[in-house]
């Protein structure tokens, strides 16, 4: 407010008619009454004349706000194919449920020219809003202006959207579409950004936060969807990375495009830092309203639940066959989820990345569970590095936002090979170990077929605290495969067809393990639905908790 305009407001508080009432006073020589002030106030504008400026003031800087950089700015976005920051929210949320924070907020930097241009908003749009009628609080970064670059006013608008999400337990929604730290900043710029990292993590694990990367995303900058839950991008016109093709050219003299460094193929497919990747801006903020629906609003609630035309004890005749007879042929066990799970919906993550483990959202009788299921049509179903980092991460969100967790399980094994030896099988595999172990939702598991060695402990098995394991009749617990098991145990035996036949005979059926009460039953897949959906019910009022402990130390 400048001085003119408070000096204006404050005379206008007294009107004429507000004078004419005030009593004459004396101290010393002070004029006894206010006629006597020789001061004249019959220029003083009225309090109706001075809220009509601030009115016009305001009115023009939420349209300004409203154009971000401007026009061209705006159309020049559009010609990439890219929503603006505004479009994004109002898409994404319901409708006329937003409600913006800080829109005239401004930089103050007065370097390097920085003080002759300032934007309402100064590159962000900060928030809260509803999606599904669920509160959450986002913020949407301006391209349009500084290119979407943050300072630390900037910083401070994001950092007070995560603190009241954190108070009243609700998710945070980052649509990060920026250049990065504010050059003309400098230190305060990168400040900015260890602000919002800590309460990154300092919100992990106690409300959902989603990233979505729908443009440039570069530097320091990445680590927040780094740390984040889930990190979606939009194909073609977004990039994730923490050195430009650029540096990469200078440092090692290799050649790259910013889609092969950091496009969506490379982070789906190939680094797994992002969770799922759509074609347009309008296609990736519809699945992350169809991914919320499916989460709780914080780690106090309860997985949700809404009504369901499903019926729980709906029979699956086409799982009686699905397995094929032979235990060298795949089958595919998204189909398997997706008869299982109510009316086929399934939200599968990271669908592109260490295909052999698949996870995702569904719904069992209408609450949201997370599926865990070896993949038999990739690397036969084998855990490796990758496939187990992916499932430790999933189900640890999982465990944090008390979502229970069905294990489709079909796993020959951990992968061998000097690649997967040297690269840290021991150690990767033991996240997802980890995990499992230390997670206190309910826990079914089913073994579909394969069971087999230490991959068979690691896939929540009864030793791990699963609170329920069922077998199909084609499930097999044991050491290794029949093949292995015999050219080890029976070397030298002439007739190792024939000891093959008794091995299978003995271990390669469900019994074993059922003898010793490691499954609690072996049921028809016809009726796995229903016998997980009754399960589940009274798991609900499942109490289990682990030692005392400032926190584990996960094999990271």
């Amino acid at each position: 407010m400048s001085l003119q305009l408070s000096s204006l407001l404050r005379h206008s508080l007294l009107s004429p008619t507000s004078r004419a009432v005030i009593p004459s006073f004396r101290v010393g020589k002070v004029p006894t009454s206010f006629a006597a002030v020789p001061t004249s106030l019959a220029a003083v504008p009225s309090r109706s004349a001075v809220t009509s400026v601030v009115l016009k003031r305001l009115e023009e800087k939420k349209e300004q706000a409203l154009l971000g950089g401007g026009q061209h700015r705006i159309d020049a976005q559009h010609k990439k194919g890219k929503l603006t920051a505004r479009e994004r929210i109002e898409v994404l949320l319901d409708e006329g449920s937003f409600i913006e924070w800080d829109r005239l907020v401004e930089h103050d930097c007065t370097d390097w020219g920085m003080e002759k241009t300032h934007f309402p908003g100064d590159g962000v749009v900060t928030g809260t809003g509803t999606i599904n009628g669920k509160q959450v609080f986002l913020f949407s970064q301006d391209f349009t202006v500084f290119g979407g670059s943050l300072s630390a006013a900037y910083a401070r608008k994001v950092c007070k959207i995560m603190d009241h999400a954190q108070m009243v337990g609700a998710p945070v929604l980052g649509l990060n579409d920026s250049g990065g730290a504010r050059i003309q900043e400098g230190v305060a710029s990168l400040g900015g950004y260890g602000d919002i990292f800590l309460r990154n993590v300092l919100l992990s694990g106690v409300v959902p936060q989603i990233s979505l990367v729908m443009g440039p995303c570069a530097g320091g900058a990445v680590y927040s969807p780094a740390i984040t839950d889930f990190t979606f991008m939009v194909k073609g016109t977004s990039h994730m990375f923490i050195t430009g093709p650029d540096v990469v050219k200078q440092v090692t003299n290799e050649a790259v495009t910013q889609e092969e460094l950091g496009g969506s193929a490379a982070h789906c497919a190939t680094s797994g830092c992002a969770a799922g990747a759509w074609d347009n801006d309008v296609h990736v903020l519809l699945q992350t309203r169809r991914l919320l629906d499916f989460l709780p609003s914080s780690n106090k609630e309860k997985s949700p639940i809404r009504s369901s035309s499903d019926p729980a004890d709906r029979e699956v005749p086409a799982l009686d066959n699905i397995v094929p007879n032979s235990a060298t042929i795949p089958y595919d066990i998204k189909h398997v989820v997706q008869f299982l799970v109510d009316d086929g919906d399934f939200f599968e993550i990271m669908p592109d990345y260490a295909k052999n483990i698949v996870v995702g959202f569904a719904r069992m009788n209408g609450e949201t569970v997370g599926v865990v299921g070896n993949q038999p049509l990739v690397a036969a179903g084998c855990l490796d590095i990758n496939a187990s980092v992916k499932g430790a991460r999933f189900v640890r969100f999982c465990d944090s936002f008390n979502i229970p967790l069905i294990i489709l399980e079909d796993v020959p094994g951990f992968l061998p090979g000097t690649q997967q030896e040297h690269g840290g099988i021991i150690k990767h595999g033991a996240k997802l170990l980890y995990a499992l172990a230390e997670a206190t939702v309910p826990k079914v598991t089913v073994i579909t077929r394969k069971a087999y060695g230490g991959a068979y402990v690691v896939m929540n098995s009864k030793h791990i605290r699963a609170d329920v394991n069922y077998a199909w009749p084609s499930a097999e617990a044991a050491v290794m495969g029949s093949k292995g098991a015999v050219a080890i145990i029976c070397r030298g035996d002439p007739d190792l067809e024939k000891r093959e036949e008794e091995y299978v005979e003995t271990y390669a059926n469900p019994f074993p393990a059922a003898k010793k009460g490691f499954v609690d039953d072996v049921i028809m897949p016809r009726d796995t639905r229903k016998r997980l959906c009754s399960d589940l019910k009274w798991l609900r009022n499942k109490e289990q908790s682990n030692p005392w402990r400032k926190h584990g130390n996960i094999p990271l």
